[in-house]
């Protein structure tokens, strides 16, 4: 490989190839947190909550956070499984930062899930008191 090569073919691509191609590692990304326990565990969630957020909410700003803080969980989940993909690349070894590292991805999705939760309730007590 000379130095004028890129190491990411994707750089070379421009326009609809680019687009195209984005979208395509995308799905592999989407494949790939599948694969994880939580992750499908999530979804199956947002599969209820968010026909629901149309029933709960009032207005449509009320259904757009509703959808918006189940999205939400749903980013963080994937950002934790890179983070811990990443850290298990570098090796199967116990160390302080890798431990680090996944805990705080773990609390970023517990977060997630308590703001979920709290936008949730508070929508669901305002519906129904």
């Amino acid at each position: 490989m000379s130095d004028s090569d890129p190491v990411n073919p994707q750089a070379l691509r421009r326009g609809l190839s680019r687009i195209w191609h984005a979208a395509l590692i995308s799905v592999n990304g989407f494949r790939a947190g599948w694969r994880e326990a939580a992750f499908r565990e999530e979804v199956v969630c947002a599969i209820v909550m968010i026909p629901a957020a149309f029933w709960v909410g009032r207005s449509w700003v009320e259904i757009a956070l509703l959808i918006a803080t189940v999205v939400l969980v749903l980013i963080v989940e994937l950002l934790n499984s890179a983070i811990e993909s990443a850290i298990d690349r570098i090796g199967p070894e116990w160390h302080s930062l890798s431990k680090a590292a996944k805990d705080l991805g773990s609390a970023a999705v517990l977060l997630s899930i308590l703001l979920c939760s709290g936008v949730w309730v508070a929508a669901l007590w305002q519906r129904f008191i």
